[in-house]
């Protein structure tokens, strides 16, 4: 993100300022906090989560080229947005030129320019929660339903398909209860459903969706509380279970789509994961009601030989200072690791970047509950 383009918000702001009223403006905070780095990369978006009903999703970006971190960027560059990003963020991508951030209990996905974060429009879909793209479509998973904790919740979710041309929604299908993470891999959409708000009884399906009928062709079975889904390029792949935080601990299950049969049982409990290479990078912070307390995690899996290779890659003592370790992203070229510390969920986090041997580069502070990482 260059110079010009905060002299530009600046100017925005003080000719947009009145579209405001009495909601507060926030300037753009900036901190230098490496080095320049010059790759094919230009640089990363970070989306804070903000606690649920505060209103508090952000956005924050580094720039690479100048080592800089620019706090809550999407207010100043779009100062006529009233409620600016919305109440929880749960998903970041980038699809071309265009940045789209999934905001759950707003029922939207925020469609921005990735070059600029001024906003191109918005996509009304109730309960949203994880997007992929293929062939100038997004596919977003939606709970459907209000939050509700109901047991006997009769509401189905969906997968919607969105023209990302005309950001209008084209088609619905509907899978299990409580959609989270979706895959794309030959021609089908992975789902994987939660059924997070019928506890205790929870999904244990992955919702299979032919992606020329767009209709469901098969459901299979792999445990309780399913949350991410990833495909290696073995054709693995990668579904974690929450558990129930009692008795069913979370876990990693490789779901080999040649084969269609689980291929390997990880016992890794998985908070956030992402997947370079062959490496699956995984963050944990295991919650448990059964001792009151939880414990972090930093592992690293071997997609084909599919075991733990690496109990903590961090490496200099820093995961003693993460208080609740809740997202993770590899940048894909130096293998930086980046690890987002929820801290105590209602103030700041924090964001540590690790070099590819686990020894800390830097560490900055973000918005309310980092999560979701786009390399731009």
């Amino acid at each position: 993100m260059k110079n010009w383009i905060f002299l530009h918000i600046a100017l925005m702001i003080i000719v947009l300022a009145a579209c405001r009223h009495d909601d507060e403006i926030f300037i753009p905070e900036r901190v230098e906090v490496s080095k320049p780095e010059y790759t094919s990369i230009n640089g990363f978006y970070l989306l804070n989560e903000g606690n649920m009903g505060s209103n508090k999703c952000t956005l924050d970006y580094y720039d690479y080229s100048t080592g800089i971190y620019s706090r809550n960027i999407y207010g100043s560059a779009n100062p006529s947005v009233p409620k600016e990003l919305g109440d929880v963020g749960n998903d970041l991508a980038i699809y071309g030129s265009r940045l789209y951030a999934v905001v759950n209990c707003s029922n939207k996905v925020e469609v921005m320019d990735a070059a600029t974060c001024v906003r191109i429009g918005q996509i009304e879909i109730p309960n949203c929660r994880y997007i992929k793209f293929h062939e100038g479509y997004a596919y977003v998973t939606s709970y459907a339903g209000p939050v509700v904790i109901d047991p006997e919740y009769e509401q189905l979710g969906f997968v919607a398909k969105v023209d990302t041309l005309t950001l209008r929604e084209v088609a619905r299908c509907t899978v299990g209860f409580q959609p989270d993470g979706l895959e794309i891999v030959d021609g089908k959409i992975y789902v994987a459903n939660s059924g997070g708000y019928r506890v205790p009884n929870y999904e244990r399906r992955v919702s299979v969706i032919d992606l020329a009928t767009f209709k469901v062709e098969e459901e299979i079975d792999i445990d309780i509380n399913l949350q991410y889904v990833c495909c290696d390029s073995h054709g693995g792949l990668w579904i974690s279970s929450r558990g129930d935080y009692v008795d069913s601990s979370s876990r990693l299950y490789c779901y080999d789509v040649r084969k269609r049969r689980i291929v390997a049982e990880v016992d890794v409990p998985v908070g956030d994961m992402t997947l370079v290479g062959d490496s699956l990078y995984v963050v944990s912070n295991a919650w448990s009601n059964v001792t009151q307390s939880d414990t972090p995690s930093y592992s690293i899996v071997d997609v084909v030989r599919k075991e733990v290779v690496c109990d903590n890659f961090i490496t200099d003592g820093t995961d003693a200072v993460i208080r609740k370790p809740y997202g993770i992203a590899v940048n894909p070229l130096t293998h930086d690791i980046y690890v987002t510390d929820g801290r105590n969920y209602v103030n700041p986090g924090y964001l540590y970047c690790f070099d590819s041997n686990g020894v800390q580069k830097w560490n900055v502070r973000t918005g309310d509950i980092p999560a979701h990482i786009a390399f731009y």
